[in-house]
């Protein structure tokens, strides 16, 4: 896949079918555009071109600084490469590329710099100054400029609407299963083992402490999860605590913590991702770490016999 970072430095192709979007998650939905796509291109003989953003636009538009995101730009790319996209074009969002209006986008940018033969978008596609842009608007332009506007229908999947909104809020309340079925993939945090207190390893239940590579990455529910740990090409049954572990009463920020189970090699300093599968219990505060090392027992066994009907 080729990517740029500089719209202009894109060199137009025979018969380019576009689409536009952030793609949060790349989820089944947009996973059924961008397959479209790559499927238009080869049957008129063009190639496809991706046109997204970054920073998000509600990172620049808001003065939320509390807004969390599904995917990394770099877990973005990977995800659309691996779909078959020819051509990934980034535009730099900012306040000033948010004023141009609708018109404007299609006449400067995507006309001038890529003069598609196919334009295809979601069913609730809007874009430019305001969101004015929408599906009308584009079968309007693509009549003036010579290219085709095709849309592709709401996804459902088991009767739910897949939407990016719709899985940050199942991640949000521990719904492991559910936005994995929207996103069609396991959700993930990549990053890097640093030093912890060595707590787990003094009660026989080392962990990995996470440094999520991306800060503006959802953190799920706090709480237990089943989760799957891929570690140099190698995938292991793992369990990952996320939270403010209260037995401690150390006040500190949240953390991310992984138990690899059956592995004792050294972890510190790689990065490694972390695969959720399930959600298996709430964050609690317990007595002593007695409680908490027959609990953390507890869980794992019933992790193991989660992780094991997915093997």
């Amino acid at each position: 896949m080729n990517t740029f970072y500089n719209i202009e430095d894109f060199k137009k192709v025979p018969h380019a079918v576009v689409t536009i979007g952030t793609f949060d998650g790349v989820h089944r939905g947009h996973q059924e555009i961008l397959r479209n796509m790559v499927s238009r291109a080869r049957e008129i003989g063009g190639e496809s071109v991706v046109v997204t953003f970054y920073p998000h636009p509600r990172q620049v538009l808001s003065n939320d600084s509390g807004i969390r995101f599904i995917s990394t730009q770099e877990e973005k790319i990977r995800h659309l490469e691996a779909l078959g996209i020819d051509n990934l074009i980034i535009i730099k969002f900012t306040k000033e590329f948010a004023a141009i209006s609708s018109e404007d986008f299609i006449k400067d940018y995507l006309v001038k710099n890529i003069q598609p033969a196919v334009l295809i978008i979601g069913y609730d596609h809007h874009f430019g100054k305001g969101r004015t842009g929408d599906f009308s608007m584009l079968y309007e332009l693509g009549s003036q400029y010579h290219f085709k506007v095709e849309r592709i229908e709401e996804q459902d999947i088991e009767n739910v609407a897949v939407s990016s909104t719709k899985i940050r809020h199942f991640l949000a309340y521990g719904d492991i299963k559910h936005a994995n079925m929207l996103l069609g993939y396991e959700y993930s945090y990549t990053g890097k083992v640093v030093h912890g207190q060595r707590v787990g390893h003094e009660m026989g239940y080392p962990t990995a402490n996470i440094e999520v590579a991306e800060e503006f990455q959802l953190i799920e529910k706090p709480g237990v999860y089943a989760t799957f740990a891929d570690v140099d090409g190698q995938s292991y049954p793992s369990m990952t605590y996320i939270g403010k572990r209260p037995t401690l009463n150390d006040n500190r920020p949240q953390s991310i913590e992984t138990h690899i189970i059956g592995f004792d090699k050294d972890l510190y300093g790689k990065e490694i991702k972390i695969r959720f599968v399930d959600f298996v219990r709430d964050d609690e505060k317990f007595d002593n770490f007695e409680a908490l090392k027959r609990q953390i027992g507890i869980d794992e066994q019933r992790i193991i016999n989660i992780l094991n009907q997915i093997v």
